[in-house]
């Protein structure tokens, strides 16, 4: 199983060298299956368009628009596979037998059935699938969320039995920190599904969360490489394999929001109001009159009007709402246990000027609030004392 970001397939050249090292498996005697992103910035563009109509975009409308990006890519690459000698077909997430929620914008796997994609394989066809995309049990088109394409990956490879999932993007792998903000983030050669979890969770961007659980609940070797490359990158699966380092990684995210939720029942009226919206919620902590919740917006692409409903109060529920926050999480095995660890990176953002307006902890890793403006600042800082 390979999967392919849009930033290998953003152009018809990028295409032709992913069918070569698609052909150069082939040739290797492996039945080939891959699935494919959006060429490119083509899923930014689409949702762009949508909200020059509207600031708060009907979410099945936009699946229906935003699938359209990797149905391209799927059938150019299919094509770009054919012209090197070897049969290829292209399949979209319904196609593929991927069965979802019924949620837009961010639906879950439920089942896979890839029998038309068993049956091709057979028959040795090079298959491509396109990722991000599946169809609910209401049989209405839905979008796995940001990234959802290395979910596709995963829920394929553990369907059919793959041996290996590779992740192909134009970085080299899992890093301690996005190199485009340290400059001395080192590339990981191994890590557990465990702390790549919390990594992707909180803003490390080279794998999708779910994908990560999907490969630790089916136990299956990922492959986070360069398409550019011919192998090496960072493989994530076994803790034996992985450095004894106390901190494996800082990541940091912004686009986050904290909602104050407060009155009596504040708890479960805010939750619901959350779950109705369709919102994430990333951290939750609650007394008997008030709840502080922090959600990402990634796949709330009609945040504008969630916003001004909580924002109007639930019933004798007030909503205080900040959407000027970051955060920096440190992972490590017991990261989050470790009093010296945590002073460690709190001196660490004082030294940098950075304000932590919060810190929340768990075994394997420790989070730190900040301004969103002072994310880059405090992950190199935290990367700095911790791990460097």
């Amino acid at each position: 199983m390979q999967k392919y970001g849009g930033s290998s397939v953003a152009d018809v050249p990028r295409i032709k060298q992913v069918a070569a090292r698609i052909a150069r498996t082939r040739e290797a005697g492996d039945d080939v299956c891959v699935v494919v992103s959006a060429m490119g910035k083509t899923t930014d563009q689409l949702l762009e368009r949508a909200r020059q109509i509207s600031e708060s975009p009907m979410r099945r409308e936009l699946d229906m628009l935003l699938t359209c990006g990797e149905r391209a890519s799927m059938a150019l690459l299919s094509m770009a596979v054919a012209e090197l000698g070897y049969e290829a077909i292209s399949f979209t997430g319904s196609q593929s037998g991927i069965l979802t929620n019924d949620r837009h914008s961010g639906a879950r796997i439920i089942e896979v059935r890839p029998i038309r994609i068993e049956d091709e394989l057979a028959r040795g066809k090079v298959v491509i699938v396109a990722g991000f995309q599946g169809v609910s049990y209401k049989r209405e088109i839905t979008t796995l969320g940001r990234g959802g394409s290395d979910t596709t990956a995963v829920a394929l490879a553990a369907a059919l039995g793959a041996v290996r999932c590779e992740i192909c993007s134009d970085v080299d792998g899992v890093f301690s920190a996005d190199p485009r903000i340290c400059t001395a983030a080192e590339l990981c050669e191994a890590i557990t599904h465990d702390q790549m979890l919390e990594l992707a969770a909180h803003g490390a961007v080279v794998l999708h969360p779910e994908c990560v659980e999907l490969a630790r609940r089916s136990g299956i070797a990922l492959y986070a490489r360069s398409t550019t490359g011919s192998g090496g990158g960072t493989r994530i699966d076994r803790p034996e394999r992985v450095s004894k380092a106390d901190v494996v990684g800082v990541s940091g995210e912004r686009g986050l929001v904290r909602l104050v939720a407060t009155g009596a029942g504040a708890a479960s009226t805010l939750l619901e109001a959350l779950a109705d919206a369709g919102v994430t919620v990333k951290e939750a902590r609650a007394t008997a009159e008030a709840m502080t919740a922090v959600c990402a917006l990634d796949d709330v692409p009609d945040w504008p009007a969630v916003k001004a409903k909580l924002a109007a109060g639930l019933g004798e529920v007030a909503v205080a709402i900040d959407e000027d926050i970051g955060a920096v999480s440190v992972v490590g095995d017991l990261a989050g246990a470790d009093p010296k660890l945590l002073d460690g990176a709190r001196r660490a953002a004082q030294n940098a000027g950075v304000a932590v307006t919060e810190m929340v902890s768990s075994p394997l890793r420790a989070t730190f609030y900040c301004r969103a403006e002072d994310t880059n600042a405090l992950v190199t800082a935290c990367h700095q004392a911790l791990v460097e």
